[in-house]
């Protein structure tokens, strides 16, 4: 399997590609500048030689082109010719035949540059002489001197220039990828590290954190932001944990008296009667199992709601009461009441969860309630407060404390099937919701009080 390049790559590639096109750009300008600095150069030499010679020649009165040097001059033989109309006056020895063809083509013009074609490359001028003007009439062009240079030196030159310009920028190349990928390296060391010490940490189950200290401003962020990431996730444990813990301790009970009941009616045989109440303690104990499950459960379910929803309290609060009066009707009745002009305001959560919000506070009402149980809402700025309250003996003050603990009850003989996991639920439920559950302890029994945000 072809392994995907590390980040220390394709940083450095990204750093090689810019600096490729940097030193290319580079490279392509400074040729063509030397390139054009050469052809100066080569035009300079034309016509310093082409005013040199043309200095040397005199124009008689009959219009006869005069040379005061001798045939044999150096100049002549570097490449100059001297042509009085298209007649050659002089010429240098031995030059090419193309040569000479070109110079003759030149013959007659004013300054004038040219290259040649085909092998060896050769650079003309031609540079005018003119005889001496008459009063109040413009010089004549008496004849032409045409100069030469071959290119081959300064092309090689150019050449040469490009090789070197070339195999430079190969090696600032190498280099700017090797020391790209040091420097890389370097900076990313942190960042290793810290991979380790995540790695070391999530094999050993260590609690430790990176912190921001000693770190680069960039990389002081990141950690930040890792620590509160794992924060968040060993709250999530925490909550799981605990919620399995509340499992398991919840269920421990209910299962014991299935698992007793089923080896009594296994050890030696039973009368009808004494079989059907094991059985029906068996079955109460499945009862039990299951609210335990259905309460813990639907935590999970509303925590994980996307939507809060929205609800009107008093549309909860008489189905609760008419339930009530349905599934418990030897139970005190419940009273629903509202304070002031709250008819018709609406709470921020959806009707379920405002029914398991409030459920658990009826049920417990509804068990220790002497004659009267009163649903109360109440609505004030930006939040619907809502009151359950019970003529019963009120929690003991010694139980107060412990009151919204999972699996805690004031009375564990009391007979009833409650887990005491209700009361939890319901805060937990409430303050998911961004609101609350508190006990009014200077209220007469039992008087609970939820705050919802309104909707």
């Amino acid at each position: 399997m072809k392994r995907p390049p590390t980040l220390r790559g394709r940083l450095a590639l990204m750093a090689l590609a810019t600096s490729a096109l940097w030193i290319g750009v580079l490279t392509t300008v400074f040729n063509i500048a030397l390139d054009k600095r050469l052809h100066g150069q080569a035009d300079d030499v034309l016509r310093t030689r082409a005013e040199a010679v043309a200095a040397t020649v005199d124009v008689r009165p009959d219009g006869r082109l005069v040379v005061r040097e001798p045939t044999e001059d150096q100049a002549l033989d570097a490449g100059i010719w001297i042509f009085q109309g298209g007649k050659v006056v002089e010429k240098p020895a031995n030059a090419p035949a193309g040569l000479q063809a070109q110079a003759a083509r030149l013959a007659g013009r004013r300054e004038t540059f040219t290259d040649t074609e085909g092998p060896g490359s050769w650079r003309l001028y031609a540079f005018p002489v003119d005889a001496p003007a008459r009063q109040g009439h413009t010089p004549a062009q008496a004849g032409t001197v045409v100069s030469s240079v071959s290119l081959d030196p300064y092309r090689s030159t150019a050449d040469t220039a490009l090789v070197g310009s070339v195999a430079l920028a190969v090696l600032l190349l190498a280099t700017i990828y090797l020391l790209t990928r040091l420097v890389v390296r370097r900076a990313l060391r942190p960042v290793a590290a810290m991979s380790e010490q995540a790695t070391r940490w999530s094999a050993a189950g260590a609690a430790e954190r990176f912190g921001s200290e000693d770190r680069p401003a960039e990389l002081a962020a990141f950690a930040t932001s890792l620590d509160a990431l794992l924060d968040r996730l060993a709250a999530v444990l925490r909550h799981e944990q605990q919620q399995a813990a509340e499992l398991s301790h919840e269920l421990r009970t209910p299962l014991a008296r299935i698992t007793a009941e089923a080896e009594w009616l296994t050890g030696r045989p039973r009368d009808a009667e004494q079989q059907a109440a094991s059985l029906e303690a068996i079955a109460g104990a499945a009862a039990t199992m299951r609210q335990i499950c259905d309460s813990l459960l639907s935590e999970v379910r509303t925590r994980t709601a996307q939507t809060p929803g929205r609800s009107r309290p008093a549309d909860v609060a008489h189905r609760l009461a008419e339930r009530n009066a349905v599934l418990f009707p030897d139970a005190p009745a419940v009273t629903v009441e509202v304070s002031g002009d709250a008819a018709d305001v609406s709470i921020g959560v959806c009707e379920e969860t405002a029914e398991r919000i409030l459920t658990p506070l009826l049920d417990n009402a509804r068990r220790y309630a002497a004659h009267s149980i009163t649903l109360t809402w109440a609505a004030s700025a930006g939040e619907v407060t809502v009151y359950v309250c019970d003529d019963g003996p009120g929690v003991p003050e010694d139980f107060v404390a412990s009151l919204f603990e999972p699996g805690r009850r004031a009375r564990p003989e009391d007979g009833h099937d409650g887990a005491g996991l209700g009361l939890a639920l319901a805060r937990r439920l409430a303050r998911a919701a961004g609101g609350d559950i508190t006990l009014d302890t200077a209220a007469p029994g039992a008087r609970f009080v939820v705050t919802l945000p309104a909707g």
